[in-house]
């Protein structure tokens, strides 16, 4: 799943307000094309989130994880360059507001995705998925302690609790773990860490800053992929070969599920709201995990989607405002 910086930015926007005059009798009746556009774009959305993780593991069958992380990150700012070429936007101004993109391009892309990937070197992408699905979770229990106006309810810290409970279950923690990759299994948990951790400097940092969304988003990705394009070649050497098959997930990874997808999310955010868009979250490991088993044939122990089910229930309380 692709966190940028537009859709912290977007979620402050006010949203479109109904009129509160009365219908005449002329009026056109509402056209439920419109309810139906969003509806596929949201559909479209989880879809796309759901299969990066199918993508980036056929992405390290052939390239190295920073590989297709740089990869990625260059087909994803390529898409929002267009975008914002299109639509007459700019590149940011000011030392102050660069500073703060470079720490959440590293926080929000470079360091997850790169974490993602070579967590896909030892663990199926349906676990990968799965965990990325914590991202809430982390969210939760970092804003009690770094956002003082967050307050935390009973039901938002049951929510907590069960959701671990999930990650638990998904793990086989009673089972000793059997089977599990430690290492790639904990490399997916940080890169989730990640995105809460980056969605904190967002907020305290570029929140209200009165720059386009766009344009924000933007700069964050060409900045991702500087640092990406000096690490790459510290830790990897240039394929002797380029196999097409994982070069074709690589460039639909970074042009839908980083750049395109980033469109799609803020279209949503406008028209429907954040909650609403927001919801797209819950999707994404389901399809991740039916994505993995039927395309990759990835093994499934009844563990996983019960657990996942359990996790998904409580990133879903965490959300929710109830009394303290």
């Amino acid at each position: 799943m692709c966190y940028d910086v537009d859709s912290l930015i977007v979620a402050c926007m006010s949203t479109v307000t109904v009129s509160r005059e009365p219908l005449r009798a002329t009026a056109p009746a509402p056209r439920p094309r419109r309810v139906r556009d969003w509806r596929l774009r949201f559909a479209a959305l989880s879809l796309i989130w759901g299969f990066s993780f199918l993508l980036i593991k056929v992405g390290t069958d052939g390239y190295a994880p920073f590989q297709v992380t740089l990869g990625r990150l260059v087909f994803g700012t390529v898409v929002l360059a267009a975008a914002m070429a299109v639509k007459g936007e700019r590149l940011p101004r000011g030392r102050r507001t660069w500073a703060h993109l470079a720490v959440a391009a590293f926080l929000l892309n470079a360091l997850p995705f790169s974490l993602f990937a070579y967590a896909e070197l030892t663990i199926p992408s349906t676990l990968a998925g799965i965990c990325n699905a914590t991202s809430p979770l982390w969210g939760m229990a970092l804003s009690l302690v770094a956002l003082s106006e967050d307050r935390p309810t009973r039901l938002r810290v049951a929510g907590l609790g069960l959701g671990f409970l999930g990650v638990l279950t998904v793990l086989g923690a009673w089972q000793g773990f059997h089977g599990l990759d430690a290492r790639g299994t904990a490399l997916a948990l940080l890169a989730s860490l990640c995105y809460p951790v980056g969605w904190i400097h967002v907020r305290r940092t570029l929140a209200g800053s009165g720059v386009s969304h766009l344009s924000l988003t933007g700069a964050q990705l060409l900045l991702a992929t500087v640092q990406l394009a000096v690490v790459t070649p510290l830790f990897t050497t240039l394929p002797t070969h380029f196999a097409l098959l994982p070069l074709l997930a690589i460039a639909a990874l970074g042009a839908f599920g980083t750049g395109f997808a980033v469109l799609v999310q803020h279209g949503l955010v406008a028209e429907v709201g954040p909650t609403t868009a927001q919801m797209v979250t819950y999707f994404i490991p389901v399809i991740a995990t039916a994505a993995g088993v039927a395309v990759l044939g990835e093994p499934l122990a009844w563990t996983t989607p019960v657990g996942a089910v359990v996790v998904l229930a409580g990133a879903a309380l965490t959300q929710a405002r109830g009394r303290s």
